[in-house]
């Protein structure tokens, strides 16, 4: 009994043969994140959509830019994405925010975008999901000043426990990826660890960061499961009631169908 918080899969070719995985894994509900892609534009987001409108029982969809695309988009694609974050089946808006490992995009354009975002959150009354890399100070200072009140995310949270503490306080939900089974992750593990279980998700960000023993692999949603597991250990807890208690909070932070 799992929810895959955040995952990419509109580029999948075998799609159908990946969520029977999924659904044989375990899993009663993806999250299906839909954002601007060059060439494309918000086709991704609108694929996200049409699934989700095809099976609501397991599957929902949000849109955004990445920070990767924020000085790319046109105001066209803006106008696209607000039609689509209009539409009740898409949960939230994002993933948006900073990533200042890459800077794919100028941080300027990046912190712009990003702001832009949650002011359409506010307005449309949907929680906020947030990509921030070797940017959290930035972030949390920008969710400090313009977060609305229905919260959201921290997708695929790759920090420390100190910056942890900050978006916790701002009532974000932490999600951990596969990236808490990697070696050299005890920092994230150490905050995964100490947060809240009532404050934590677990997601795969399909197809990137498929956990051990498939690092390296492209990932999909039914390894959520090895992440739930690995995260179960962590925290001393049987699987079954991390699974039930990381569900029940992806129902509650992105108000999921019970």
């Amino acid at each position: 009994m799992l929810v895959d918080a955040h995952a990419h899969l509109d580029t999948y070719g075998d799609r159908d043969q990946v969520v029977a995985r999924a659904r044989a894994a375990g899993l009663v509900h993806v999250v299906l994140v839909g954002q601007w892609r060059e060439g494309v534009g918000m086709a991704g987001a609108l694929d996200a959509l049409r699934l989700a409108k095809q099976d609501r029982s397991f599957f929902s969809a949000t849109a955004g830019v990445h920070p990767h695309d924020a000085a790319r988009a046109s105001e066209a694609d803006f106008a696209e994405l607000r039609r689509i974050c209009q539409d009740a089946d898409v949960v939230a808006v994002g993933e948006a925010g900073l990533d200042f490992h890459y800077d794919h995009s100028p941080r300027e354009a990046q912190r712009s975008v990003f702001v832009r975002q949650i002011h359409l959150a506010r307005e449309l009354g949907k929680p906020l999901v947030v990509h921030t890399r070797e940017a959290d100070q930035e972030t949390a200072e920008i969710l400090e000043s313009e977060l609305g009140p229905d919260g959201g995310i921290i997708h695929c949270f790759t920090s420390d426990w100190v910056a942890a503490q900050r978006y916790l306080a701002l009532g974000m939900y932490l999600s951990f990826s596969g990236v808490i089974t990697f070696k050299n992750a005890e920092a994230v593990r150490d905050a995964a660890a100490r947060a809240p279980l009532e404050r934590i998700l677990v997601e795969t960000d399909s197809p990137f960061l498929a956990p051990v023993p498939h690092r390296g692999k492209r990932n999909e949603p039914a390894y959520v499961a090895l992440t739930a597991q690995a995260l179960a250990a962590l925290r001393g807890l049987p699987a079954d009631e991390l699974a039930r208690a990381t569900t029940q909070n992806a129902r509650r932070a992105l108000r999921l169908p019970a």
